[in-house]
């Protein structure tokens, strides 16, 4: 746990030793912005608070100056807290440096994205990462149950049926701000309802607070690399249940269509393969028929290609082949071509239609080229006879017995 004895993030409550500058990364309500407020408190810093959507380097800046005259002055250190990190440029990034290795602040920064992508690299070397998983159901509903009472919250001015508090929790996924938004919005609806105090939430009133929940779903951070790489890794792993899914979640979150189309032809030629070859064909169709009739219609000929590609044998030998080839070649595996196969002069070549059965021994490549074996074919689905017919006529043309 993030929070664990003598984790790092411990020690900066702590203020001992070891404690420095952090980097909270996680999804939105899993309280990034409570920690920092709970650092501050527990170590005795003063807290200041920035958005990086709506501060510059002038505002950070006024933040370090003061930071400073605390520091040598007073002696008091100071706590930044600055939300989504990962919108700040390279520049404003920087002019949080100095400050950082002086001591005259403690960083706290919070990002729903890979810090690695989006966070320069000598502030990551000056600052602990901690990732941050969505709450867990238990967690959301406890949060809930004390929001009700808690003369912060609702002060029990109502009571929750449990099917309604599912509901909830079922929408947050995780996200403790959502979840608490969720409530206070279905406690005004049932209250708008009854015209009467105490009233009961019911999942009709949270059904008008919330016409469905917000896909957390972020087309240029990770949760957009996260989904694909779930949906694409179902469909490998032949789970149509999960495949579908997730490419639910992708269409819900108004993902491009097209995109998960071309993910979805890539994955029928590296996955499927030879194991089924109708599968490549299927795909493409389907990317076309999702350019031709759009959305929300075109989701049916994605669900269908996604189904058909997950139930399908799978085989990942050309793949495999060709990616040998082109390392062998990188390798400087490039022998002269066979005078007899040359476009210019290609003296002594054998026509295969000539023999009755189509194939005729002959060189294709050099001796040393020859011996290599780039396609393996799978005993899976189509490719089975495919293996078996490979075998007779790699012995045909190379004259083995």
């Amino acid at each position: 746990m993030a929070l664990a004895s003598g984790s790092p993030l411990d020690r900066l409550l702590q203020g001992g030793v070891g404690a420095q500058s952090v980097i909270l990364w996680g999804p939105p309500g899993t309280g990034k912005t409570s920690i920092a407020h709970v650092i501050a408190a527990t170590s005795g810093r003063r807290l200041e608070q920035l958005s990086a959507i709506s501060a510059g380097v002038k505002e950070v800046r006024a933040v370090i100056d003061k930071a400073r005259d605390d520091s040598d002055l007073y002696g008091k250190s100071t706590c930044l807290f600055l939300d989504e990190i990962h919108r700040f440029s390279k520049s404003q990034q920087d002019s949080l440096l100095p400050a950082v290795e002086a001591g005259w602040i403690t960083l706290v920064a919070a990002t729903t994205e890979n810090p690695s992508f989006s966070i320069i690299a000598p502030l990551l070397s000056r600052a602990i990462t901690v990732p941050l998983e969505p709450l867990a159901d238990e967690d959301i509903s406890d949060l809930l149950d004390k929001a009700i009472d808690d003369p912060r919250g609702l002060a029990g001015g109502v009571t929750i049926e449990a099917e309604a508090l599912s509901q909830i929790v079922r929408l947050a996924s995780g996200d403790a701000r959502r979840a608490l938004t969720t409530l206070e919005a279905a406690a005004f609806a049932s209250q708008n309802r009854t015209q009467v105090l105490p009233t009961a939430i019911t999942p009709e009133d949270v059904g008008a607070a919330l016409n469905g929940a917000p896909a957390r779903y972020d087309r240029a951070g990770d949760m957009h690399y996260d989904v694909i790489s779930a949906f694409i890794k179902s469909v490998r792993g032949s789970d149509a249940d999960a495949a579908i899914h997730y490419l639910a979640r992708m269409i819900d979150a108004g993902e491009d269509p097209r995109f998960i189309a071309r993910r979805l032809v890539i994955l029928a030629a590296e996955d499927i393969g030879l194991a089924d070859p109708a599968a490549l064909g299927i795909a493409t169709a389907a990317a076309d028929a999702v350019a031709f009739i759009g959305m929300p219609e075109g989701r049916i000929p994605l669900a269908e290609v996604t189904i058909y590609l997950a139930t399908s044998p799978k085989s990942n030998s050309a793949y495999l082949a060709i990616n040998a080839a082109i390392e062998d070649v990188k390798n400087g595996l490039t022998p002269p071509i066979p005078k007899h196969l040359r476009s210019a002069k290609g003296v002594g070549y054998k026509y295969p239609h000539d023999d009755a059965r189509g194939i005729l021994e002959q060189e294709y490549l050099p001796t040393k080229a020859a011996k290599k074996s780039y396609y393996k074919p799978k005993p899976l689905g189509a490719e089975r006879e495919r293996a078996a017919l490979w075998q007779i006529l790699k012995s045909l043309i190379r004259g083995e017995k």
